[in-house]
This record gives C-alpha cells, sequence and structure tokens, in this order.
C-alpha cells in the first residue's frame, strides 16, 4: 500500500544596497508553481517595485512608465499593488498574489532613492514520494518557527512538510512506527493533544507588535510530534496571535510630498508638511497605525525642511523686433504699430502666455496726423439722355470724401451739395410711337447680383401730348426689357472729381483745376480705372480780353490793400471785394504757378 504525500517549501529573502545606478536591478526569480507570493518594501522610499515575464513582457511599472495601483492579471494568477501614499503611513510598496505561477517571474527594484531595502517570500510545492509502512521511518517532518504549514482545509493528506529558510532543517524519525512484526508485547494506546511549538518573528520591535503562534500535535506518552491530523481539529486553540514588544517606539519625522513650484519660470519655493508620529501598534500584514504626536518627542536637530527653493526653467524675456510703423490714416487719429515677441533663454519665439504679460510692452499707439479736409466729390454725368425725344435728365453720383479717401455722412462735407440730377431734351416728339417704361423695382438682393422688375406700355407721342395705346401698336419698336440683374454694391471702380474751382484769372484766359480719384465701391483708391476715360483735372477760363476801365463802385476799402495784393491774396472774393482796386489791377500779372497753388478746391 503507497501513502500520497505532498509537501511544500517557503522560500524567504531579503535584498538591500546602498549605491546603486539609476533603473531596473533585479532581486529575484520565482519559478512556475510558486504560490502565497509576498513581496514587499521594508520602507518606504522613492524606489518602486517591478515585475515581468521570462519572456522580458512587463507585468507591473515596466518600461519606464509607473502604473497606478490596483489588480494585475498574468501568468495564471492575480496580482495586488500597492503604494501608500497618505503621509501618515510609512509602509512602502507591496505586491502580493495566491498563485500558482505558470511561469517564471522575475522580480526587479527600479533605484532611484538610496538604500534600498526590499524582501519577498513565496512557497514551492515538493514532488510526490510514495512511502509504505515499512519504510515510512525515512520519511522527512522538518519544522521551524519562521512560518506556519499549510492548513489541513486543503484537502492534502499531509504526512509531513518542509520549511527553507536561512534556519537549519533538521530531521527526526516518525514517530508513529508500526514494525513490520507486529510485538506481542501488550502497549498503551497513544494519546495526542495540541502542544505550544513556539513563536514567529514579532511584527516589530516596538509599539506593539504581534506574533502568531505555533501549535502541534504531540504523542503524550512518546512527547514527540505527530501529524496533525492526529489531534482532534475541533480541539486546536483558536488563539494564534498574541502581542509583542509593547513598548513605544520612538517618535519619527513624517515627511509629506514636495508641492509644485511656486513659479513656472524663474526662482520659486516649495513646501511640503513635516509632522511627528509614533507608531502605536504594528500588524502582522506590516500595516502600522500611528498617531501625530507634539513636536518635541521628535528630535528637533533631525527635522526635515519644509521650504525649499526651486526653479523649473529660464522665464522667457520680451524682445522688440521692428520699429514704430507709419500712421495708419494721413489724417486724423490713427494708429502706429511695432512687433514685440515673447522670446525664451534659446532665442525662440514662444506664445505670448510664457512671458509676463504686465512688462509687455506697447505693441500699438495712437497718433494723430492732424485734421483732415472734406470735400464734395462727383462721378461722371451720364452719356444719354433718360428720353430719346422730348426732355430727360442726365444723373451722377455725389460724396462727402476726406483727402485720405474715407467716406463720410453727406451732411459732413462743408458746402452746397453739388447736383445729382441735370435735365437734358432730345429733340420734339411727332406721331412717336414708343415705349414707356416704369421705374425699376427694389433689387432683389441687398449687395452683388440680384434682379429688378418695371412695367412697359405703349405711348403715342404728338406734339407734346402722350397717349397709351395698345401694346401690338408698338411691335415694330424693340420692347424694353422688363427684368435685369442688378448690384446694389457692384464690383468695379469708377472716376471721381470735386467741383471746378474759381478761375486763375478774371479775363485774358485763366484755368481752372479740380481733383479726379479712381474709387472704387466701397470708396477706396484703386487704379483700376481705364486711364483713357479719366476726366481732365485742369481747363482754361475767362479767355475774354481784359479791360482797364474800374467801377465806379470797384474801390479799396482795406485800409492797407498792398500788403493784400503782395500776400496775393486777390484770389480769395472776401479779399477781391474789399481791395478791389488793387486786386484789379494787379491780378492779371500773377504767374500761372502760383495761381494754381493758391486755387481754393
Amino acid at each position: 500500500m503507497t501513502v500520497p504525500f505532498t509537501g511544500f517549501q517557503v522560500l524567504k529573502g531579503h535584498f538591500s544596497r546602498t549605491f546603486l545606478r539609476v533603473g531596473y536591478h533585479k532581486i529575484v526569480e520565482i519559478p512556475a508553481g510558486a504560490y502565497n507570493i509576498s513581496i514587499r518594501e521594508t520602507k518606504k522610499s522613492r524606489n518602486y517595485l517591478a515585475l515581468k515575464t521570462s519572456r522580458g513582457t512587463a507585468i507591473i511599472n515596466g518600461n519606464w512608465v509607473i502604473d497606478r495601483p490596483g489588480i494585475f492579471n498574468a501568468v495564471g494568477t492575480q496580482f495586488t499593488y500597492q503604494r501608500p501614499n497618505e503621509i501618515r503611513s510609512r509602509t512602502g510598496e507591496s505586491i502580493i498574489a495566491p498563485g500558482p505561477l505558470t511561469d517564471d517571474l522575475h522580480v526587479y527594484l527600479i533605484y532611484q532613492q538610496p538604500s534600498p531595502s526590499a524582501s519577498y517570500e513565496y512557497v514551492v510545492p515538493l514532488k510526490n514520494t510514495h512511502t509504505t509502512p515499512e519504510t515510512l521511518t525515512t520519511t522527512t517532518i522538518a519544522t521551524s518557527v519562521s512560518v506556519s504549514p499549510p492548513r489541513p482545509s486543503e484537502k492534502v493528506q499531509e504526512v509531513g512538510y518542509q520549511v527553507a529558510t536561512n534556519d537549519i532543517i533538521t530531521e527526526k524519525p516518525h514517530p508513529n512506527l508500526v514494525p513490520s512484526k507486529p510485538s506481542l508485547k501488550p502497549h498503551r494506546l497513544p494519546v495526542y493533544t495540541w502542544t505550544k511549538n513556539g513563536y514567529m518573528e514579532c511584527s516589530a520591535t516596538c509599539g506593539t507588535g504581534r506574533r502568531k503562534m505555533f501549535w502541534e500535535c504531540v504523542d503524550n506518552n512518546l512527547q514527540t510530534s505527530v501529524p496533525a491530523d492526529f489531534c482532534d481539529p475541533a480541539l486546536e486553540p483558536a488563539n494564534q496571535e498574541e502581542d509583542c514588544n509593547v513598548q513605544p517606539c520612538p517618535a519619527y519625522w513624517d515627511e509629506g510630498e514636495w508641492s509644485e513650484c511656486s513659479k513656472k519660470c524663474g526662482p520659486g519655493t516649495q513646501h511640503r508638511q513635516v509632522i511627528c508620529r509614533q507608531v502605536t501598534h504594528v500588524h502582522t500584514n506590516g500595516t502600522e497605525t500611528s498617531v501625530t504626536v507634539a513636536s518635541q518627542l521628535c528630535d528637533s536637530s533631525d527635522e526635515p525642511v519644509t521650504k525649499s527653493s526651486c526653479q523649473l526653467k529660464i522665464c522667457s524675456q520680451w524682445e522688440i523686433r521692428s520699429e514704430w510703423s507709419t500712421c495708419s490714416v494721413p489724417c486724423g487719429v490713427g494708429q502706429k504699430s511695432r512687433k514685440v515677441v515673447c522670446v525664451s533663454n534659446q532665442g525662440e519665439v514662444e506664445p505670448d502666455e510664457e512671458c509676463n504679460m504686465n512688462l509687455k510692452p506697447d505693441a500699438l499707439h495712437n497718433c494723430d496726423m492732424g485734421t483732415c479736409a472734406r470735400s464734395w466729390f462727383t462721378s461722371q454725368w451720364s452719356q444719354r439722355c433718360s428720353a430719346e425725344c422730348g426732355q430727360g435728365n442726365r444723373t451722377r453720383t455725389t460724396v462727402c470724401l476726406m483727402n485720405h479717401v474715407s467716406h463720410l455722412p453727406l451732411d459732413s462735407c462743408d458746402g452746397k451739395r453739388p447736383l445729382e440730377v441735370t435735365s437734358c431734351n432730345s429733340g420734339p416728339c411727332q406721331n412717336r410711337l414708343e415705349w414707356y417704361t416704369g421705374p425699376w423695382g427694389q433689387c432683389s438682393a441687398e449687395c452683388g447680383n440680384g434682379t429688378q422688375t418695371r412695367s412697359v406700355a405703349c405711348i403715342l407721342q404728338n406734339k407734346g401730348r402722350m397717349e397709351v395705346v395698345d401694346n401690338m401698336k408698338c411691335s415694330s419698336v424693340s420692347q424694353p426689357i422688363t427684368a435685369r440683374h442688378c448690384m446694389l454694391e457692384p464690383c468695379g471702380v469708377r472716376w471721381y472729381v470735386t467741383e471746378w474751382s474759381a478761375c486763375s484769372r478774371s479775363c485774358n484766359g485763366g484755368y481752372r483745376v479740380r481733383e479726379v480719384r479712381c474709387l472704387t465701391d466701397s470708396i477706396s483708391p484703386s487704379t483700376q480705372c481705364d486711364p483713357t476715360l479719366t476726366p481732365n483735372n485742369r481747363e482754361e477760363c475767362n479767355t475774354q480780353p481784359c479791360t482797364a476801365q474800374i467801377k465806379p463802385s470797384c474801390s479799396d476799402q482795406y485800409h492797407n490793400c498792398m500788403v493784400v495784393v503782395q500776400a496775393r491774396l486777390c484770389i480769395y472774393s472776401y479779399y477781391k471785394s474789399v481791395c478791389c482796386t488793387s486786386c484789379s489791377r494787379t491780378q492779371s500779372t500773377y504767374p500761372k504757378s502760383f495761381q494754381k497753388n493758391y486755387i481754393r478746391r
């Protein structure tokens, strides 16, 4: 008869160094089949634990990417990754998994802070062996006070177990051996009881830790250990833990995380919270319970600083890259500008937000170019009369402009507004059939291409009398269109002119001038007008000969009209009237270049 046997082996280890190069450093390789896996930092630090498969595939914190704490599934089990971040916690990172592993697991430490320290523990099963009652004496039962064997609830017939630690493994013969040939000597029935066998190491060296007690099944007759199955499981003591090292721990300074730098660039400061704490209890799972105590209980000479200087980068500066531009208008109030950019300490242009907006130099500045002159401008008269015979009209457009070509309201120009309609006569109408057209309707579009319509009627004109007749009588006459395209703001340009100035001379041939400009529909300057249609800006006038006779009513009313003559003010009507005699004698002698410069526009 064979007895199935399943053993296990508990493996522990500790990793610690003083200094390492920054990066990944392997702690241990845990083989496939291991279970009850526990990997922990012994103290809180800026180092990180990391896991990879045997093929190098990252599980936790791989490829320089730090994962958030949580649950990770890999190599046949579930890993729980914890990273306490509270200021009151002094516990480091931990990774635990129930197992068993389906592949080898490689454990690493990402070194960033000196004196890293981490411990690990896992269980590996031992291979099955077959024994008979005759050879049962070779079965090994080894115990250690460092770890607890698996519970019988795992439904495994346990004959023994083995714990591998730094302790010495001892071997003892099985206490309940049956000889191959039974003795004829009578013996007492054995009695088995639960007996305390030892303790695990206390979970803390101070501040009330916990330690687990080990109980073993003992043959009272032989006072030797036997498998746990020999004792009544219902009588196994329930109290498996007790307090230990209850003396208080020394207080310590608990350092919080540094805050962000107070400035995005340039010298700044950062702060952190530092409080005095004392551990009151350390649990068997490694967690601690601590309380805040008076700062006098901590070592004042070792108190961490709570304020530190910092500088993320050198601040960018404003740089002026151009001179002021010319004023945006030739007259009136306008603006001039210059280029101001934000430049990094490397000389690269950055968004304005990277520089101090309160220190930005002005990029715009008002400029006053003086009062603007305002003049009436008119387009050319229409070429055709509105009526083919009889009385009609011709039209033109009038605008009020400043001398820098800004469109003003029509009531802003001085003087009388020029006429926009003038009469014309195309000759008498006698027994003439013609189409009479009504006014065009409103354009269907406010701007761009639209359509407008009008009504037509056949009219018989005879000696000034007009009579509406049947439209068929006008069939021989081309009928005007009743619909057309329209554009309230058509694209294109036109010539505009001002009124003629006064004649430079009253007799013997002078000249007068006017301004001519090519403007778009938005009244802005253009060079697209047909140059062959440019209106004249100068023409001769008053070509009749001068008479030396001075009218009796013409006399000098100014006490010193010679000053008026010398200042050449006679071209103005006011001075001409008050110094009539002097101006009449000398006006014909003015040079044309002088008259041109002083003609009133």
